[in-house]
C-alpha cells in the first residue's frame, strides 16, 4: 500500500479531514471556507508563510520534519505579535510522486505531532498538483485583546533592543548541510534540531503585550531583522556582537573559526523573537524570562538615524558581507 497513488478527495478525506476534527469551523473540511469565532473584545490575527522545495527544504529533511517546521514557522509568527494560535489553513502543491500513503501519511503525522503540542487545528486550505517539486502555504490565525498586537514599527528612540534563546545555531546547521563545515557530532546534531524544528516562543510573546514597543521574529537572520524594525520605525538599530547570545555549541565553533561569526549574525532561521523596549522595562523583562524560563538578552539600541550598526570587541565596527537572506538571491540546491 505504500506505493498507492491517492486521488484529491481520497487524500483530503484519508489525511487532512482527521486534522480538522478539533476545528468545529472547519466543518469536516466539506465546505470551501471556514468559520472562526472570537470571543468578544478580541482581534483575529493572520500570518501566511509558505515553503519551496529546493529553497526552504529538501525531500531528504523527511515528511514530518518538514510538516512540523511548516507550522513551526508560521507559529513563531504569531508569537511574535503576541497571539494565542487558533488553527491554520494549508495550501499543497504536490508532485504525482509524492502522492502516496507512504509520504502524505508522514507528513500528515507531522502535522498532528505539532497540533497537539501548540493546541491548534486545521481550518482547510487547498490540495492541488505540482509539475516538479513540492510547494507549501500555511495561514495561520491567532488572537490578541483588542489592538495590542505587536508590531514593528512602534520602536522608540533610546529603547533597549532584546533578543530571547541563542542566535546562529540553525545557520550553523545549514552550513554543515550545504558547505559540509564539520563540527563535533553532538554539535552537528544539535544545530540540525535548531534548523528542522525550531521552538515558537508563544507564550513568551503572549506575555509581552504591554512591555514591548516592537517586536519580530528573527526568520531571515538577526542583522536584516533589526533593520526591518529600525526602518519600520524610522530609526537606527545598535547591534552589540559580544552580547548577542551564543549556544556553548556556537560559541565554540566561532572561537575556533572567526569567520564563522558573520554567518552567526546574519544567517536566520533563528525563530527567536527580537523586540525592543524601553529601558524601565528592565527588571520586568527579566522577570518574564525567569516566569516562562526562557533566556532573554539585550543586545543592543535604537537610537535616531536609519540602517543598521554592528559592533564587535571594543566599540570596533563589524563589516558584513550580507544583512541576511533575501529570496531571488539563492536557494539550497
Amino acid at each position: 500500500m505504500a506505493g498507492q497513488r491517492l486521488g484529491e478527495f481520497e487524500m483530503i478525506a484519508r489525511y487532512f479531514a482527521p486534522l480538522a476534527a478539533d476545528a468545529p469551523g472547519a466543518f469536516g473540511l466539506r465546505d470551501d471556507a471556514a468559520a472562526i469565532a472570537l470571543p468578544p473584545g478580541e482581534d483575529l490575527v493572520v500570518t501566511t508563510d509558505a515553503m519551496v522545495e529546493g529553497v526552504h527544504f529538501l525531500l531528504k529533511d523527511g515528511a514530518a520534519r518538514i510538516a512540523r517546521k511548516l507550522l513551526r514557522v508560521n507559529l513563531s509568527d504569531l508569537a511574535a505579535k503576541g497571539a494565542r494560535p487558533i488553527g491554520y489553513q494549508l495550501a499543497i502543491a504536490l508532485p504525482e510522486s509524492l502522492a502516496s500513503d507512504e509520504w502524505l501519511g508522514a507528513f500528515c503525522a507531522g502535522l498532528a505531532q505539532d497540533q497537539k503540542a501548540f493546541g491548534i487545528a486545521l481550518y482547510g486550505g487547498d490540495t492541488v498538483r505540482s509539475p516538479d517539486r513540492l510547494m507549501l502555504n500555511v495561514t495561520a490565525f491567532g488572537a490578541v485583546p483588542a489592538g495590542t498586537m505587536l508590531r514593528r514599527d512602534q520602536a522608540q528612540t533610546g529603547d533597549d533592543l532584546y533578543v530571547t534563546g541563542s542566535i546562529g545555531d540553525a545557520a550553523l546547521g545549514l552550513e554543515t548541510k550545504l558547505n559540509h563545515r564539520l563540527f563535533s557530532s553532538a554539535a552537528m546534531m544539535f544545530f540540525d534540531s535548531r534548523l528542522h524544528l525550531p521552538t515558537p516562543r508563544l507564550a513568551f510573546g503572549q506575555e509581552l503585550r504591554g512591555l514591548a514597543h516592537a517586536a519580530m521574529d528573527v526568520s531571515d537572520g538577526l542583522v536584516q531583522d533589526a533593520g526591518h524594525i529600525a526602518s519600520a520605525s524610522g530609526l537606527r538599530a545598535v547591534i552589540h556582537a559580544d552580547a548577542v547570545p551564543l549556544s556553548l555549541a556556537t560559541r565554540q565553533a566561532v572561537a575556533e573559526d572567526k569567520s564563522l561569526l558573520p554567518i552567526v549574525l546574519t544567517g536566520g532561521d533563528d525563530y527567536e523573537l527580537l523586540f525592543t523596549a524601553p529601558p524601565q522595562a528592565e527588571q520586568d523583562i527579566a522577570a518574564l524570562s525567569r516566569r516562562v524560563g526562557l533566556a532573554v538578552h539585550r543586545i543592543g539600541s535604537l537610537e535616531a538615524g536609519s540602517g543598521v550598526s554592528v559592533s564587535g570587541a571594543g566599540g570596533q565596527p563589524l563589516d558584513l558581507a550580507r544583512g541576511g537572506f533575501q529570496h531571488f538571491g539563492g536557494t539550497l540546491e
